[in-house]
């Protein structure tokens, strides 16, 4: 393992270069070192390609650099398979080969014949039923290929990238600050955290900690971020279930948050309240004392809602044991976030965030994490109470900005990780002065899909909506 610098008591990118004769032993020893390969792209280097492994390692982050002079590197899906989207998307996107990936299944790319991208499943009467990508209402672009016995679903394909936006080639050559602006706006809901994952990584490179004001800052907007994603969350799976006065109660929930929050970011989406090297988003006295009451009168609104869809017969029967993920798939597959807890696997980004306010802080995994809707559900019930208690916290008093302040020399690498509302987000850049090389997002939706196709095999088709919408994953953050 190379050596890892390290900044201000915590860990901080280092790299190392490994041909792909030794790739696959260096990525086993990442693993049996207690580590994680979280993440996986392909960028230029010099005259060819290059693969890129962002690494989590007990010694501290990792970008280990693979370079591929005849345009191809070994598969390491059999030594992670979480991988598999990441390879299919660099081979789409970089013609970059992974060799031993067969059949090596387009991802990006969406080729007319069925065959090349869909698994193929064969018995007594298997049939397909193909949804999508036009959905009704304003559903993203997404063709799901069900495999089906009878209502019985066998397997399923998934094909997102209807509406591939090129984020981060934009956002080469251009500063920081511009890449940040452009790939932090991969979606809506889960702006601030992307925000914050692509601020810690530019900070990582630069060297910079940021200071007890900007980690402040930077953890109330994110965990004001979670609040209102989870309460539009819960609200999604009752309207799953056709349960109108829970979806109004929690969409109203939603928006009490949301306009507590436009007054005190001046952004329902706090849009562009994260930069790199400082925080975007102050306020005085008056302004906190506001949001913290407004919060203060949410908080036992949301309790007796939430009280309310536990003693709901009807919820609880259609919840319960649908769209169940077993824990050792969750591991396989790297599910991150409340889709991980609601399974017993006890994995939160803010636990080992010390660029963050998160001192003393536990995942909040369900008791019996049966890993289905309801234990989905539940999740992000119990991350309510937490998030409003930090909330309270948080706003004790008025909110200055803050700055990340030099402390290590700068590194041309970084990589940065956030918990967003459905997981844990990872970027990693690569800087050139004050340029842009590359930028990679992996966002917690993009983790997490395999995961939704693999809680529905068992399920019948008509609970589709209502597994699909238990992890409420975002299309757009696919599409970057």
């Amino acid at each position: 393992m190379p050596e890892v610098a390290r900044a201000a008591g915590a860990a901080r990118a280092g790299q190392a270069v490994v041909g792909p004769d030794l790739l696959r032993d260096e990525v086993a020893a990442v693993l049996a070192s207690g580590g994680a390969v979280q993440a996986l792209f392909a960028a230029a280097a010099g005259d060819g390609l290059e693969a890129r492994y962002v690494c989590a390692t007990p010694a501290g982050d990792l970008v280990l650099r693979c370079p591929a002079p005849r345009g191809e590197v070994p598969t390491i899906i059999d030594l992670a398979p979480h991988l598999a989207w990441d390879e299919r998307e660099a081979r789409d996107l970089f013609g970059l080969r992974f060799a031993g990936h067969e059949p090596h299944r387009p991802l990006v790319h969406h080729p007319g014949d069925l065959a090349a991208w869909a698994t193929p499943v064969l018995g007594d009467d298997v049939h397909q039923v193909a949804v999508g990508p036009v959905h009704a209402g304003v559903i993203e672009s997404g063709h799901f290929r069900f495999h089906t016995v009878g209502e019985r679903i066998v397997h399923l394909d998934i094909q997102l990238f209807h509406k591939h936006r090129g984020l981060e080639r934009v956002a080469e050559g251009g500063s920081a600050e511009e890449a940040l602006a452009t790939v932090g706006r991969a979606c809506a809901a889960c702006s601030v955290a992307t925000g914050i994952a692509i601020a810690h990584a530019v900070e990582a490179a630069r060297g910079l900690w940021p200071d007890d004001d900007l980690r402040r800052s930077r953890t109330l907007l994110a965990e004001l971020e979670r609040l209102y994603n989870h309460l539009h969350d819960i609200g999604a799976i009752c309207a799953g279930v056709g349960l109108a006065p829970g979806a109004m109660a929690f969409a109203a929930l939603k928006e009490r948050a949301q306009r507590a929050i436009a007054d005190l970011a001046g952004h329902r989406f706090m849009f562009g309240a994260v930069a790199a090297g400082a925080g975007a988003v102050a306020a005085d006295r008056a302004a906190a004392g506001r949001a913290r009451g407004a919060l203060r009168e949410l908080a036992p609104d949301v309790a007796a809602a939430w009280r309310s869809l536990l003693f709901d017969a009807s919820l609880r029967d259609r919840a319960r044991g649908a769209g169940a993920l077993p824990a050792d798939e969750a591991r396989r597959l790297g599910t991150v976030g409340p889709a991980a807890r609601a399974t017993g696997v006890a994995t939160d980004a803010r636990e080992r965030s010390p660029r963050l306010r998160y001192a003393g802080l536990r995942p909040a995994v369900p008791p019996g994490a049966e890993g289905d809707v309801a234990a989905r559900m539940e999740a992000r019930a119990l991350e309510l109470t937490d998030t409003l208690a930090m909330l309270d916290e948080l706003l004790d008093g008025p909110v200055a900005p803050g700055h990340a302040l030099p402390s290590a020399p700068p590194s041309a690498h970084g990589v940065g990780r956030a918990e967003s509302p459905r997981g844990e987000t990872v970027c990693a850049v690569e800087l050139d002065g004050g340029a842009v090389r590359r930028v990679h997002l992996r966002t917690a939706s993009f983790a997490n899909w395999p995961a939704v196709a693999r809680a529905c095999r068992g399920a019948i088709l008509p609970d589709f909506p209502l597994v699909n919408k238990s992890f409420e994953l975002c299309y757009a953050c696919v599409d970057r």
